[in-house]
């Protein structure tokens, strides 16, 4: 398999990024929340690993600039806990005006 190949990724809002290099990890988390609106996956859980915080902190960096995302936040200690990341994204078409802001808040 040539290595620039795309590679075909499930969109059924789960993402774990352990098989991604880091360099490929900007483009392919919004590629894959794009997807997800796309299909009406509105919850996208991205499994980033615990180990010493550097890609959870990159993930976290990526979703606090996004402007489809409405919210996220560490899941839940009985599933993974600080090893993966839910994100919460606006429904398609929902837009981010000022009355949306507001009721965000």
């Amino acid at each position: 398999m040539d290595e620039n190949e795309p590679i075909e990724l499930p969109i059924d809002g789960v993402l774990d990024l352990h098989t991604f290099r880091p360099q490929e990890v900007k483009d392919l988390i919004l590629d894959y929340l794009a997807a997800c609106q796309e299909q009406g996956i509105l919850q996208v859980r991205i499994i980033h690993g615990k180990g010493i915080g550097n890609l959870r902190r990159t993930v976290h960096s990526i979703l606090s600039k996004h402007p489809e995302v409405i919210s996220y936040t560490l899941d839940h200690p009985q599933f993974s806990g600080w090893g993966a990341t839910i994100v919460i994204l606006r429904s398609k078409g929902e837009g981010t005006s000022p009355a949306n802001v507001q009721a965000l808040k």
